[in-house]
């Protein structure tokens, strides 16, 4: 047991010599997640401090009457990813990206807007004519992506490959 405070304690007081890594046995995101993509100059900045970001955002979090805590900070290949001890809200988003912005140290203008997970689904569509009906016109990407776009079904829906 107290090999694991220590290591969380280092992991938390990391000073940048010996690269810690948090393992996460979940599969997908987790909804108790919050998303921010930022630059990796801006990333390595945040990441130097977070042991006073994980205090100052459950601080922020509490002024506003939130009962949220800020369990940990990691990295991913283009985010800080921020765990936190419930789902979050809409106001408890914002006052954390208001506070993230407003870091002294960090470039803002490197940061994107703060996201929630988001699920992955993929739908391959088969058996699609070669030819449009009742012509001899082969059917190419672009009529495929303007039926696509015209019915409301596909409206969140976006292509990861040509059709």
């Amino acid at each position: 047991m107290t090999k694991k405070i220590e290591n969380i304690h280092r992991t938390i007081n990391y000073s940048g010599k010996v690269r810690l890594k948090i393992n996460i046995t979940i599969k997908e995101p987790s909804k108790k997640q919050i998303i921010v993509p930022i630059g990796n100059n801006n990333k390595a900045k945040f990441i130097a401090f977070s042991s006073t970001h994980i205090t100052n955002i459950t601080s922020v979090l509490k002024n506003i009457k939130s009962n949220m805590m800020t369990n940990f900070v990691r990295t991913d290949q283009h985010s800080i990813i921020i765990l936190i001890n419930k789902i979050t809200s809409t106001a408890n988003l914002q006052t954390i990206e208001n506070y993230i912005k407003n870091v002294d140290h960090l470039n803002s203008k490197d940061m994107e807007i703060l996201c929630l997970p988001q699920s992955k689904s993929y739908l391959k569509i088969i058996d699609i004519l070669y030819l449009m009906e009742n012509t001899n016109t082969f059917i190419n990407s672009s009529v495929v992506k303007s039926i696509l776009k015209s019915n409301h079904i596909f409206n969140n829906i976006l292509l990861t490959s040509k059709p």
